[in-house]
């Protein structure tokens, strides 16, 4: 593709992420876990608390998804070589996967995504392009920084979803290995690690949008 096409690409994803219309590319983790009425008995377990808290995280990992669009989507568009923007486009196929399970998992609570989404993604995509202008390794060492940061996040979740929530909890399983194999991936491409400064302020960052993102 040119540049125009990736431009347009990216266009169309970001309104896919931001307008809640993403399509996933492999089977929903859940269906591999709990088939037919199983599935359904696994909600119906929920009490009220339960499917609140539940709702609450999955959108927080929503946002975290719509962010990742953005940052992989923006890092592909600024990349120098084409290796790295087949690598970023590959990852951001994978978040994309994310993002669907993450709005099912939604609706079937009976909750919403973040209404500052269009936010979280026009911050995560300019986040991106400085990120890519700093070139293949530090871009790559931004991969690293974030997914780890990411993958530390979904452990957590699955410390705090509740126990009965399988459904959820495959979800996250899922996305966890994959964020660690995205960091894996880059680690192997060549990636500088990132000043500590600049690890901490992108930590201060994810920490104010996940708060936020878990009411709002």
């Amino acid at each position: 593709m040119n540049a125009v096409d990736r431009l347009l690409v990216g266009i169309d994803s970001a309104l896919r992420a931001v307008a809640g219309h993403a399509h996933s590319a492999r089977p929903y983790p859940p269906a591999a876990s709990l088939a037919g009425s199983a599935s359904t008995q696994a909600d119906e377990a929920l009490d009220v608390p339960s499917r609140r808290l539940a709702g609450a995280l999955m959108r927080v990992n929503h946002v975290g998804e719509v962010c990742a669009q953005a940052l992989y989507q923006a890092q592909a568009l600024t990349a120098r070589s084409e290796t790295l923007r087949r690598q970023m486009q590959q990852a951001a196929r994978d978040e994309t996967d994310h993002l669907a399970w993450t709005e099912q998992r939604l609706r079937e609570l009976g909750d919403r995504p973040s209404l500052l989404n269009p936010l979280w993604y026009a911050g995560a995509f300019g986040i991106g392009l400085v990120a890519g202008r700093l070139g293949e390794s530090a871009s790559l060492g931004f991969v690293v920084e974030t997914e780890q940061q990411v993958e530390q996040h979904l452990a957590g979740h699955l410390e705090r979803l509740p126990a009965t929530d399988h459904r959820s909890r495959a979800i996250v399983a899922q996305m966890k290995d994959d964020e660690g194999r995205h960091a894996q991936d880059a680690l192997a491409a060549g990636a500088t690690p990132l000043p500590l400064p600049v690890r901490g302020l992108m930590r201060a960052a994810a920490k104010v949008m996940t708060t936020t993102a878990h009411y709002v």
